[in-house]
């Protein structure tokens, strides 16, 4: 080529075609496949390469295809755009396809010139979906160069699964298990995070003053902190870990760093006014001080602020949200409750007399230490509630517990005794870590030799008399208690779990401690059933191995309906780990101290995606050991309550929740062993009890009622409903909507010889087999179907819900299996000579009732260039964007049709079968008309450019400097890729059209 060749058109280069892209230069081009995706752009070099100017070839009258084939090519089409002209430039090119409501954030993110949101949706609605189209979008547009996640190191690895498979980025795992590696790989000076543009980051690994300043000095420009509530400190009195959090946090959050910061949480106030202030703060420096009832105050936070319940979500873009009709309403199917049911069981009477002797020794231990000063108190405090709670937990838990050292034994004061005993025993929300915490207390304080393993080997220890003789003697009794013989609670659990399992359930069984949840796997094994798999997933496994193991477990039990699968499991998968597509019942074999703790474990099944409507809960609990039936009357129940009234979860406020089982825990010890003759002091105990329950409801009360009055004063009011049903509209006008998407993958599926079975359930799901399909097309979707699912006819479920399990695909144009297919669909239809069916057709002759007149239809791609202002500078930008025109007439006497009625073409059937001779001299004249036409088309394309360009600057209304650098110019000239005559069929008087998608395969066929 002796001139270089402008932006946006078309080249020939490497036996295909390339659309010319901004940052080409004279002696390199950088070049997109026509149609292609950004992961297919390549430089070439047109000094050592042949570059040739190109043209769209047109269609060839021979080429005729059926009533289908021009609905079929345009889906195609829209399905593989990865390169959208719209205002979010992302969406075409994500894995993923948002609600509607997912889309509010980034509309809000967008009228923002630095983005600082803190996302606080209810738990399930899809924070993570959000803040990653925040992240996609920003590094489409160039508003920023690089990403940091911050999360708990169990989380990590999902983030970065999220990151890749939904959103394309590819970010570095940065924890304390693989620094080192990656240190090793960096140059000298050379910092990881300017090696790595994107990385996911331990939250807990880089706080420590070793790493953070390295981090803050090249901290990405975009930054996004999960469970940012874990983050900062209410005051003084906070954790050291809350507080070395917050001060990294800070420094990130420095308004003078100009960076983008998102906070994603569901509990954004956890029921204490500073921290929630402290969190605004950091969005924000004048959102820490403002007074938030004042009107002011109020539009300050609306543009920073989403915090939104299911229910309001749950129907979006209807006429309840201001819109004149439905069309455009969505519906997201969340769980629509969750059934509780509580059972009880008693204890065995060696299980009791166990329990009574332990009691009497925890009594004495805390009742010899009072005499000796705070801190022993506090010492032998957290001792008897460590004993407590295992030995309500479980009888391996409990001999662990008696041959382990206690955690505050070393401690030197009795605040050091408090910060070390508190996070194993107790389940306070300021224990936001849950790394860690399941493993079993220890209750020893004397020097003795900390001793693990099964209640057995603890009971031969125990023989050797180290440490306390009479802490050895119960640790010894209470592992011949471990059986459904002497442990009626795991007796109750095998009854229960048998009828979850009868109902076609599968349940995750949640326990407190490690050796718990390894007991009850280990004696449920074999006696649930022959179809049935257990397996248990706790601390001692790796984020990525816990994950491995769900994954394993659910293929063991397979795709048999009458198979079921049972997971034990601790907290360490109650936050943040999606397991609504294995699992749908929930049993809380150990009570939680605090219920927020049972808010989480049953939020990873009762989420988006859950295909049961009512996700069961069972609670079990002890009515005769004294503790489990008071934490569920005065926690547990009454937090079911108030989540019931308001819709959500209020966290428990911490102090007078610890006041309640301190109480608790205290008439335990101090009650007489002689059951049912209550001293003076246990009645005393009794009303304590009573009394600092009622100053925790009255207090629990109040930030319910604060709750309930953030909700409404904090609600989503930046962006009104009617703004993103317009932006919606656009979305599916370029890129399609989800019944176009079904009808394509059902159409091109069935004429490709795949083998479609309907869902029993209604539900519009299918299955196909594609072992039958051409072999182009088994190649492609091998590699995300697997070739087994291919080549062995496995049939794969495809689901109407964007929310699918491994394994199955969504309808939906994001799809990798749809994408595929769509991919070669459309390859298929611009190559006349590739062999085997081809579903879509460039050109089509149909006789039809639909139309009085001849009509043409055709599908014409635009190209368009995008100059975005980012805070970078302008970038420039080419994108594409197909669409349908429709005339009657010669082209030479052309009267244009409204968009509305070139749509409905495509629902046209054929009802007469037309020659191939005819329909090849009909499509020949027309085809030679169309240069008549090109002035037409080329207005179009004008009009489209400033539509997109009012939809770009509508987007970024609130911030004027933003809008003034976007520019948006159409391509010419542009490509017209299919042409579709409809004749008027014998004795057709008036147009009757077809109503959309009752399309059926009728003649018309070349």
């Amino acid at each position: 080529m002796t001139t270089p060749p402008t932006v946006g058109s078309l080249v020939s280069a490497r036996g295909r075609d390339w659309v010319v892209l901004p940052e080409s230069a004279p002696d390199m081009l950088v070049l997109r496949p026509l149609g292609g995706a950004d992961d297919d752009i390549a430089a070439v070099f047109p000094d050592f390469e042949k570059v040739t100017s190109a043209e769209f070839a047109p269609p060839a009258a021979t080429d005729l295809g059926d009533a289908h084939a021009a609905g079929l090519l345009r889906s195609a089409l829209r399905i593989g755009f990865r390169s959208g002209a719209g205002p979010f430039r992302s969406l075409a090119g994500i894995a993923v396809d948002p609600r509607a409501y997912q889309l509010v954030p980034l509309m809000m993110a967008l009228r923002q010139k630095t983005v600082r949101m803190l996302i606080s949706d209810d738990v399930g609605i899809g924070k993570t979906i959000e803040a990653g189209l925040i992240a996609s979008e920003l590094l489409a547009q160039g508003g920023a160069k690089k990403l940091a996640v911050l999360c708990s190191p169990a989380l990590a690895e999902q983030w970065q699964q999220e990151l890749r498979t939904k959103f394309g980025i590819d970010a570095e795992l940065v924890l304390a298990s693989t620094v080192s590696r990656l240190e090793r790989g960096l140059d000298l000076g050379q910092s990881l995070f300017d090696r790595h543009p994107h990385v996911v980051v331990s939250t807990d690994f880089i706080k420590s003053t070793r790493h953070r300043d390295d981090f803050v000095r090249h901290c990405p420009d975009l930054v996004i902190v999960d469970e940012a509530h874990t983050c900062v400190a209410a005051d003084e009195n906070s954790s050291t870990q809350n507080q070395l959090r917050y001060e990294l946090l800070r420094r990130i959050a420095d308004p003078k760093a100009d960076r983008h910061l998102l906070l994603v949480t569901a509990t954004p106030h956890s029921g204490k006014e500073s921290a929630f202030r402290n969190l605004l703060g950091l969005v924000r420096p004048e959102l820490a001080e403002v007074d938030l009832g004042s009107e002011e105050g109020r539009r300050l936070l609306a543009a920073h602020f989403v915090h939104r319940k299911r229910a309001d979500v749950r129907q979006f873009l209807t006429v309840n949200d201001g819109l004149a009709d439905d069309s455009l309403a969505e519906e997201t199917s969340f769980p629509s409750d969750r059934y509780f049911k509580d059972e009880t069981y008693k204890l065995s009477p060696a299980y009791q007399a166990l329990l009574d002797d332990a009691i009497a020794y925890a009594r004495e231990r805390v009742t010899a230490a009072g005499d000796r000063g705070r801190r022993e108190t506090r010492i032998a405090w957290w001792s008897a509630i460590a004993l407590l709670r295992s030995l309500v937990s479980s009888p391996r838990a409990a001999a662990q517990t008696l041959r382990t050292r206690s955690a505050a034994a070393k401690a030197t004061t009795a605040e050091e005794a408090d910060r070390l005993g508190a996070p194993l025993t107790s389940d306070s929300s300021e224990n936001d870590a849950l790394e860690g915490l399941d493993v079993a207390p220890g209750a020893e304080i004397a020097e003795i030799t900390e001793v693990t393993g099964t209640g057995a080997e603890i009971a031969e220890v125990a023989k050797t008399g180290k440490g306390d003789a009479r802490l050895a003697e119960l640790a010894d009794r209470a592992a011949r208690l471990e059986g459904t013989a002497d442990d009626l609670k795991l007796a109750a659990l095998v009854r229960h779990l048998k009828k979850l399992l009868d109902e076609g359930y599968h349940p995750i069984v949640f326990c407190r401690y490690i050796p718990t949840a390894e007991y009850v796997a280990e004696h449920l094994d074999g006696k649930l059933g022959k179809k049935t798999v257990v397996r248990a997933v706790t601390g001692t496994l790796s984020p990525q191995q816990r994950l491995q193991r769900i994954e394993e477990l659910a293929d063991e039990a397979g795709d048999d309906s009458a198979a079921r699968r049972v997971l034990i499991a601790t907290d360490c998968l109650s936050e943040g780990v999606n397991l609504q597509h294995h699992f749908d019942a929930v049993v809380h074999y150990d009570l939680a101290w605090n219920p927020t703790r049972h808010d989480q474990r049953e939020g990873r099944v009762d989420r988006y995606g859950q295909k049961r409507d009512i996700v069961k809960i069972i609670t079990l609990w002890g009515s005769d050991n004294g503790i489990d039936g008071k934490v569920l009357e005065v926690l547990i129940k009454k937090h079911r309550q108030i989540r019931k009234d308001l819709g959500i979860s209020v966290s428990v406020p911490d102090a007078a929740s610890s006041g309640v089982t301190d109480a608790i825990v205290e008439w335990v010890l101090m009650r007489d062993r002689q059951r049912g003759q209550e001293t003076l002091f246990g009645l005393e105990e009794l009303g304590a009890i009573d009394d600092r329950a009622a100053e925790l409801e009255t207090e629990w009360k109040s930030a319910a009622e604060r709750e309930k009055t953030s909700r409404s004063r904090f609600a989503q009011r930046s962006i009104h409903p009617e703004e993103v049903a317009r932006e919606v509209a656009a979305i599916r006008d370029t890129l399609g909507r989800s019944a176009e998407t079904r009808d394509f993958v059902r159409h091109s599926l069935s004429a490709l010889d795949g083998v479609l079975r309907d869902d029993a359930s209604g539900a519009g799901d299918f299955t196909a087999e594609v072992s039958g399909a051409p072999a182009g097309l088994r190649d492609v979707l091998a590699p995300v179907l697997g070739g087994d699912a291919v080549e062995l006819g496995r049939p794969v479920p495809f689901r109407t819900t964007a929310a699918v399990a491994r394994g199955e695909a969504a309808l939906v144009r994001t799809d990798p299996v749809v994408g595929a297919l769509a991919g070669y669909v459309l390859n298929a239809a611009l190559d006349a000579k590739a062999e085997g069916p081809r579903p879509a057709r460039r050109c089509g002759v149909i006789r039809t009732n639909a139309v009085g007149d001849r009509t043409t239809l055709l599908l014409v791609r635009y190209r368009f260039h995008l100059t975005l202002p980012s805070r970078s500078g302008e970038r420039e930008l080419v994108a594409e964007d197909a669409r349908l025109l429709a005339f009657e007439g010669s082209p030479a006497n052309a009267v244009w049709l409204p968009a509305e009625k070139a749509l409905g073409l495509l629902d046209a059937t054929a009802d007469e079968n037309t020659a191939p001779a005819f329909g090849e001299r009909t499509m020949s004249r027309v085809l030679d008309g169309l240069p008549a036409i090109k002035a037409r088309l080329e207005a179009y394309g004008e009009e489209l450019a400033d539509e997109l360009l009012a939809s770009h600057r509508r987007v970024r209304s609130a911030s004027g400097e933003i809008v003034r650098g976007v520019d948006v110019t159409a391509q010419k000239p542009a490509d017209i890729l299919g042409v579709y005559v409809y004749l008027p069929a014998s004795g057709a008087v008036t147009p009757t059209p077809t109503p959309a998608a009752t399309v059926a395969v009728a003649g018309g066929a070349a």
